[in-house]
Parts: C-alpha cells; structure tokens; sequence
C-alpha cells in the first residue's frame, strides 16, 4: 500500500508490515492508513484471516510516536476509523487477526498486538507498557491487560512499566507460542493458513459473539444465542455452509466451506 505499510494478500491471508524506521511509532496518519487497511480486509469477502508483524527483526512496534505527540498531537486527533493502529475501534470485524512479533512490543504497540486474536512471539521478542513513564496511561492496554492475565500481575505491569519477555508472557498466557526469529513467519503463516482453511461464517460468529456480550450476563448471551438475535449466527445457521458441514460429517470427508 505504502512504503510504510506494505500488503501481500496470500491465497485467503492478508499480511501487513509495518516498517516506519527507527522504532515502527504509529501517528495519526499511520493509523488512518492502517484503519483504510483493515477495514478492506474486513469487507473482502475472499479474505479470512490477517497477519500483522513489524519489518527486520528489532522492532514489532514502539506505539505512539512520541515526536508526533511534541508536534502537537493528541489523543483527541483523528485516528481514523479503527483509531489507534487501525484496529483498536473498528466496528464490525469478525474476522481473525494473527500478531507475528518480531521484536520489541510495548506502549501503543502492544496494545496493538492485544486487539488481534493470537499473538505469536519470536523469542528474543520483549514487551512493556511504559507510559506512565512518558505521564500518559495505556488506555486500551488497562482496559484489556487484566482481562487477558491475572489482575495482579496486569496491574504490575501498567504501574511499573516494567519489560518482561517472551517466556513470561506466554507463563501468563499473553501469548499463545514462543518460535525461533528464523521460524516466525513460518509458523504464524502455517496457523494463517489452517485457520483459513476452516468455516468462515463459524469464526465470524465467534469473534462477533465475544464482542457483543462482552458485558452481558451468561443467561442474557446465552438467551440471545439461541434466539438467534446475533447477525453472524442468524446467518451461519441454515447457511450452505452448516449444510456441508453436516454432510461432510455424515460422508466422512473434508468439508468444502463457501462463507454462504
């Protein structure tokens, strides 16, 4: 797309790069750019999952630039319509988004890295939130950290800022693997791929379910599944797809999905 933000679409993968030397910072612009990139992504329907990593091997992404920040900018900025990164608030996607982490992940960086489904470290990968630090608050990173892994620990984190790596986070269950740098793509790409070879319309109602009744009590999600009062479930049931499903069952063979 840009010399900053390079796409490659493989098969059904979307895959993003980041490369905005020194330290892969997102300004508003940036994130406006990647907001443009993921709301493609999720209105495509011959794409289904997403890759997002940082070029070379040192820097994931260091967050909000804070030269922007000296230059004026603020949290009140356009970030576009995922604001910050392009992921954090965009609506309606439900589809799955893989982090390859490739180097240093902190502040607005790993915030980024935690609005994406799964997170793959390589494992010389290192992650903080340091912006008490810089006298700001990780906004979306104390919002989800202490959903994520145990709340002590979360709030040692956001109150120290201090780095821990990839072997912790994956001890409190942050990241879901620790592969070598030389593997990382690799790896992540053969999860891209499985995960995309699986039923479309049934990952769309995951994602969608665990969005909407994030603050709902048990019975009331459960109440609105069965009644079907989400969009993604209305549709995958009685879609082409659970009928093959049930076939494919039945006749003991891979099933072929559509997302219809």
């Amino acid at each position: 797309m840009t010399d900053v933000i390079k796409v490659n679409t493989r098969g059904k993968v979307l895959e993003v790069m980041f490369d905005r030397p020194p330290a892969n910072a997102i300004d508003a612009k940036t994130s406006r750019e990647l907001g443009k990139v993921f709301e493609d992504f999720r209105d495509n329907p011959q794409l289904r999952v997403a890759i997002i990593t940082g070029a070379g091997s040192k820097f994931f992404c260091a967050g909000w630039d804070l030269q922007a920040v000296n230059d004026g900018e603020t949290t009140l900025s356009d970030y576009g319509v995922g604001g910050f990164a392009g992921l954090q608030e965009l609506p309606n996607l439900n589809k799955p988004i893989i982090s390859a982490i490739n180097g240093v992940c902190c502040g607005g960086g790993l915030e980024w890295a935690l609005a994406t489904d799964l997170i793959v470290a390589a494992s010389h990968a290192t992650f903080a939130f340091p912006e008490n630090r810089a006298g700001i608050i990780a906004d979306a990173g104390t919002l989800k950290l202490p959903k994520r892994i145990p709340y002590h620990i979360a709030m040692e984190l956001l109150l120290t800022g201090r780095w821990f790596d990839a072997v912790e986070g994956h001890q409190w269950g942050l990241i879901n693997e620790i592969v070598p740098a030389d593997n990382l793509m690799d790896r992540v790409r053969e999860i891209a791929d499985q995960i995309a070879s699986g039923p479309p319309l049934v990952h769309e109602a995951i994602k969608e379910v665990l969005r909407l009744t994030e603050t709902m009590s048990f019975q009331d999600a459960m109440h609105k599944m069965r009644r079907e009062e989400f969009p993604s479930i209305k549709r995958l049931y009685g879609s082409e797809d659970q009928m093959e499903g049930a076939r494919a069952f039945v006749e003991k063979r891979d099933p072929v999905w559509k997302g219809q």
